[in-house]
C-alpha cells in the first residue's frame, strides 16, 4: 500500500522582490516562458526541451528548441524564428536534434547539428505531420498525421492532401453526417482520422493503421504520450479510439500493438476493457510495456490502474490494485525496474516512484505541481511549478534530495512581480469528512487590514485548484488586485481517493455545494482580514455551473462571474458532443432518467435570482455550447438583474488568444472590483443592467 507523506499547510512563495516590483497582472502571467516536453539526451548530460513566448501584438505563442546542461550550468536556444518549433528529440549519437517545424509552411520533421550549421528539412509530405519519434536506428520516425482512413493503400497521404484541396476549392462549404460525433471541442467532424505512420527516406510513410476508422491519439487532446516504440524498433504500440456508431457516449480507448513494418494488422491488447486504456510504453529491456486503464465505462474520471504487460509470456498484471490514486504519466527507469509517474494527492501533484516487482511506492517530491519525470544519468530530471512559480526544469537525486535548478528562464520576471503568499487549510465539509482548500493573500498583506474575497471554483467537476501556477485561472492575478482568493477541493475533486471523487456523481448540487459554503465560512471565522460582506463568486466550465446553481440558491455574494457554464441540464445534454459524461453524472438520457437532470437544474431556480452577474462564454465551444451562456445573460437581463456578457466568437472551452486573455482578465477583475468596493450596495443606476450595450 503506498503511504503519503504528511502535508505542509503553509506553503509561502520565498523568491525575492526587486526594488521596482509591482502587482502581478494577466500581463506578467502572458510575460512567462512556458517550458515542456523535455527530452534528456542519451549520455544523460543534456536536456532538450520547447520553450513557448507569447507575442501580445502579433496575438499568438511562438515556440522555439532550447537546450540545457542537466547540472545547470549553461542553457542556449537552438531555433529562432517566426515558424513553430517543437517536439524536439536526441539523434541516436546525441549530436543533434529532431524536431517539428512549421517553417517550410507546413509541419514537418526537421533535423539540426548541434555543433553549427542550420537546420535541415528531413520530411516533405503533402500533409502536415502531427507528432514525431525517433526509432533508435536512427533512420525512421514514428509520425501521426490526420488522412482519410478509407484512402487507397500506398497514396494515403497523397489522397488526402486532393481531397483537402478540392474541399478547399469549393464553394460549398455545407456539412452532412449521419452519425455521431458531427462535432467534437471546438472542430467540426471533417472525416479523418490521426493515424500512425513509420516513415523511412526510401520508403516514404507506411500507415500502420490502414483503413482503421479510428484516432491514434484519441482526440482531442492525445499526443506523444499515446504512442511508444520498442527498444529493438520492431513493434509499435499505440493507444486509439475506433469511430464507432457509439463513439459519443462511449470512454473506450484501447491500447494495440503492430509489427513497425506494417507486415500484420494492429493486434488488440486490451479489448477485452470497455473502459479507456491509454499511454502504453515499453521498457528499456524491451520486456514490458505498460500503461494506464480504467475500469468503468462512460465514466472519464474512474481510477486509472497501471497495467504491466510481460511481452514474452503474454501475461498482464494491475501494479497494486489496492492504491487509491491514479497515476497521469509514465517513465520507465534506465534499469526498468520502476515507473516514474505524477498523480494527484492532497492539493498537490508528486512524483512517485512505482517499483515493477514492488506494491510498495514512495512519494518522491511532494510539494507543489510535477510533471514529466525522466531519468538523467544517475538524477530524476522533471518540471515543476506551483502557485508562486510557472514551470522549470529541476533535477534531484533519485530519492527527492538534493534539489538543483537546470532552468532559470522566469527568475527575474517572478522577482519583478509581487505575489501572494499562500498556505492550505483543512476544514469539516459535507458527509461529516474533512475538506481541503487554499488561500492566496493579497500582495502588500497587511494583516489589520480587511480584503475583499474572490471564491474560485474550479471546473471538471472532477479537478483540483491546487498548488498550480495556472494560465488561465491564475489566483495570483486576483492577489495583484487586491483580493484574497479562496480555492475549495468540494467533493468530487481528484487527489482524495476515489471515493471523493465519485461522490459527485449524481450530486452536482449536493454536497459540492455545501463544501463551499462550509469552507467559505469556515475561511472567514479564521483568517480575520476576509471580509465577509465584499466575496464575490467566480467559476469556470463546472465552475460556470455551479456559480448558476449558486444564484438561484443564496444572496451571500456581493456579484458572481459564471464562465462557460450549463443554465439547464437537460438542454446542455442534447447540445453538447461527448453524451457519455452526461450521461454518466446524471444517470443515464434525459428520456430514461429525467430526475437525474432534474435534481440540481440551475434553469429551474432563476426565479431567485438577484446577485449582479457577469456571463463569459466562447463561441467555439462545443461543450458547454454558447446558447447555455446567452440563455444566462438573457434570463438576468429579463429579470433586471445588474448583469454583463462578454462573448468570444473565436474561443472555445478556454480563452487562449493573448489578447483574448489580457480583456478577459480586465472585465473580470473590474467586474468584482465594481461591486466590492465597499460594504455597500451600489448605486441606483447601476442595478439597471447593461442591455443595448457592448461591454
Amino acid at each position: 500500500m503506498l503511504v503519503f507523506a504528511g502535508l505542509l499547510l503553509s506553503l509561502a512563495h520565498a523568491s525575492p522582490l526587486a526594488d521596482d516590483a509591482h502587482p502581478f497582472s494577466v500581463r506578467d502571467m502572458l510575460a512567462m516562458d512556458r517550458i515542456s516536453d523535455p527530452a534528456v539526451s542519451p549520455d544523460g548530460k543534456w536536456v532538450a526541451y520547447t520553450v513557448r513566448v507569447t507575442d501580445v501584438e502579433a496575438n499568438k505563442g511562438k515556440t522555439d528548441i532550447w537546450i540545457s546542461a542537466v547540472d545547470g550550468s549553461t542553457s542556449r536556444q537552438v531555433t529562432a524564428n517566426d515558424a513553430s518549433d517543437t517536439g524536439a528529440r536526441w539523434t541516436s549519437d546525441g549530436k543533434g536534434l529532431v524536431f517539428l517545424s512549421t517553417r517550410s509552411g507546413s509541419s514537418q520533421v526537421w533535423k539540426i547539428a548541434l555543433d553549427g550549421g542550420e537546420a535541415v528539412q528531413v520530411t516533405k509530405l503533402p500533409i502536415d505531420v502531427d507528432n514525431m519519434l525517433p526509432f533508435p536506428d536512427g533512420k525512421r520516425f514514428l509520425l501521426t498525421m490526420e488522412v482519410y482512413a478509407d484512402a487507397a493503400k500506398g497514396k494515403v497521404l497523397e489522397e488526402t492532401a486532393k481531397r483537402d484541396a478540392d474541399k478547399e476549392k469549393s464553394k460549398v462549404k455545407a456539412y452532412v453526417y449521419e452519425s455521431l460525433l458531427f462535432r467534437h471541442w471546438d472542430t467540426w467532424e471533417d472525416g479523418k482520422r490521426s493515424h500512425v505512420f513509420v516513415w523511412t527516406a526510401e520508403g516514404g510513410a507506411v500507415d500502420l493503421m490502414q483503413g482503421f476508422d479510428g484516432d491514434s491519439p484519441p482526440k482531442p487532446f492525445g499526443g506523444l504520450e499515446e504512442v511508444s516504440i520498442s527498444p529493438d524498433g520492431k513493434e509499435v504500440a499505440f493507444a486509439a479510439q475506433r469511430m464507432t456508431k457509439d463513439a459519443a457516449w462511449s470512454t473506450d480507448v484501447n491500447v494495440y500493438t503492430v509489427p513497425a513494418d506494417a507486415s500484420t494488422e494492429p493486434k488488440c491488447l486490451t479489448c477485452d476493457n470497455l473502459a479507456a486504456d491509454s499511454q502504453p510504453c515499453y521498457s528499456p529491456d524491451g520486456k514490458s510495456l505498460a500503461w494506464l486503464s480504467m475500469r468503468r465505462p462512460g465514466y472519464e474520471s474512474d481510477r486509472t490502474r497501471l497495467e504491466i504487460l510481460d511481452r514474452e509470456s503474454g501475461k498482464k498484471r494491475s501494479w497494486n490494485e489496492a492504491w487509491d490514486r491514479s497515476p497521469g504519466e509514465l517513465s520507465w527507469s534506465s534499469d526498468s525496474k520502476t515507473l516514474w509517474t505524477t498523480t494527484d494527492n492532497f492539493g498537490q501533484h508528486p512524483i512517485l516512484a512505482l517499483p515493477v516487482n514492488d506494491a510498495k511506492g514512495r512519494i518522491v517530491l511532494q510539494k507543489g505541481t510535477f510533471s514529466s519525470p525522466r531519468q538523467a544519468g544517475d538524477r530524476l530530471l522533471f518540471a515543476m511549478d506551483s502557485l508562486s512559480s510557472p514551470v522549470e526544469l529541476y533535477t534531484s537525486a533519485m530519492d527527492g534530495t538534493d534539489l538543483r535548478p537546470v532552468t532559470k528562464a522566469n527568475e527575474k520576471k517572478i522577482a519583478a512581480a509581487k505575489l501572494g503568499d499562500f498556505e492550505q487549510f483543512t476544514f469539516p465539509g459535507a458527509k461529516g469528512e474533512n475538506v481541503m482548500g487554499f488561500l492566496v493573500k493579497p500582495v502588500d498583506f497587511k494583516p489589520d487590514a480587511k480584503y475583499p474575497v474572490a471564491f474560485l471554483i474550479h471546473g471538471g467537476p472532477q479537478g483540483s485548484f491546487g498548488n498550480h501556477f495556472h494560465y488561465r485561472w491564475n489566483p495570483q492575478a486576483y492577489a495583484g488586485a487586491g483580493f484574497a482568493a479562496v480555492m475549495i477541493d468540494f467533493h468530487g475533486s481528484t487527489g482524495y481517493g476515489q471515493a471523493f471523487t465519485d461522490a459527485i456523481n449524481g450530486d452536482w448540487g449536493g454536497a459540492p455545494y455545501e463544501d463551499l459554503m462550509k469552507g467559505l465560512d469556515w475561511a472567514l471565522a479564521h483568517y480575520p482580514f476576509l471580509d465577509k460582506d465584499r466575496v464575490a463568486g467566480l467559476g469556470a466550465s463546472y465552475g460556470g455551473y455551479m456559480i448558476n446553481w449558486i444564484a438561484g440558491q443564496t444572496d451571500r455574494f456581493k456579484c458572481l462571474v459564471s464562465h462557460d457554464g450549463n443554465l439547464d441540464e437537460r438542454m446542455a445534454y442534447f447540445d453538447t458532443e461527448e453524451l457519455w459524461f452526461p450521461e454518466w453524472e446524471h444517470g443515464g438520457t434525459p428520456w430514461e432518467h429525467p430526475e437525474g437532470y432534474a435534481k440540481h437544474n440551475p434553469v429551474d431556480f432563476v426565479k431567485n435570482w438577484k446577485t449582479p452577474m457577469l456571463v463569459v462564454h466562447g463561441g467555439k465551444d462545443y461543450r458547454v455550447v454558447d446558447t447555455q451562456g446567452l440563455s444566462v445573460f438573457t434570463a438576468l437581463q429579463r429579470k433586471g438583474v445588474p448583469s454583463k456578457l462578454l462573448y468570444f466568437p473565436d474561443e472555445n472551452h478556454w480563452v487562449l488568444k493573448p489578447q483574448n486573455s489580457i480583456l478577459w482578465h480586465e472585465t473580470v477583475i473590474d467586474w468584482i472590483q465594481r461591486w466590492t468596493h465597499d460594504a455597500k450596495t451600489p448605486a441606483a443606476d447601476d442595478k439597471k443592467g447593461t442591455a443595448g450595450t457592448k461591454g
